[in-house]
């Protein structure tokens, strides 16, 4: 029996000897690359061809592309990629699953030093305290443990959390300034464990966020999240000069 070996695509030579001499750094930033009439005569290969890989290339951020002048290497600069914010409720809907939501507390506290700190209030200032736990297809994903400051969020702790998430309604009342996100991989608590159905072995992901408006924290979130049902993926394209 015959093996029979595809060869590489055209388009894809054009494309690699371009980004072979981007990376060896052969071809600079702003350095003018072969126009399509020459690629055309050194790959002997139709003009199509040729301006696919230009096209991809300038599309994936490696090429500029200007009309009657040229092509040229664009400068890269990997841009960081922050966690975007996202009501939960949407994104489980966004796969045709059912969301619903549990609520453990919602309560009024004093703040105490630590507290006081992260939230920037005074010790002793009452804070709304909410623990609600979302759930899709009926399995528990995420609890979240939110601290809210009413002054900021008037009438935070007298929503229905069931029928909108916290997302919904500080989106409204709070409009988003200034975000801060810290990851963490942690040990649950029995308790978290308990509340999320997690098993022993497996493990937790923790994201806590604290969130800004008119120059004030709003809140701050501690969110929980087994980590055999739950990822954070990002992506990020150079940006273009």
């Amino acid at each position: 029996m015959t093996t029979v070996l595809k060869s590489e695509p055209l388009y894809r030579k054009i494309k690699d000897h371009i980004l072979d001499r981007i990376d060896s750094g052969e071809w600079g930033s702003s350095m003018r690359v072969p126009s399509e009439n020459e690629l055309v005569k050194e790959f002997s290969v139709s003009r199509m061809t040729t301006n696919r890989a230009l096209r991809e290339l300038t599309d994936e951020g490696y090429l500029i592309r200007v009309a009657g002048v040229g092509t040229f290497v664009a400068e890269l600069k990997a841009k960081s990629n922050p966690l975007e914010i996202h009501n939960i409720a949407d994104e489980i809907r966004a796969r045709h699953h059912e969301y619903s939501a549990v609520v453990l507390t919602c309560e009024t506290i004093k703040a105490n030093e630590k507290i006081a700190g992260i939230m920037n209030v005074n010790v002793g200032d009452p804070l709304t305290h909410s623990q609600i736990i979302h759930k899709e297809q009926g399995i528990p994903i995420q609890l979240e443990d939110r601290l809210v400051n009413e002054i900021i969020v008037p009438g935070y702790g007298a929503q229905d959390y069931t029928k909108q998430t916290p997302y919904e309604y500080l989106i409204k009342k709070a409009p988003l300034q200034k975000v801060e996100h810290i990851v963490k991989a942690i040990i649950p608590t029995a308790a978290i464990k308990e509340v999320l159905d997690m098993s022993d072995d497996d493990a937790c992901l923790l994201v806590e966020r604290r969130t800004w408006t008119k120059g004030q924290v709003a809140s701050t979130a501690k969110l929980y999240h087994p980590g055999s049902r739950y990822e954070l993926s990002g992506l990020f394209k150079p940006e273009q000069f």
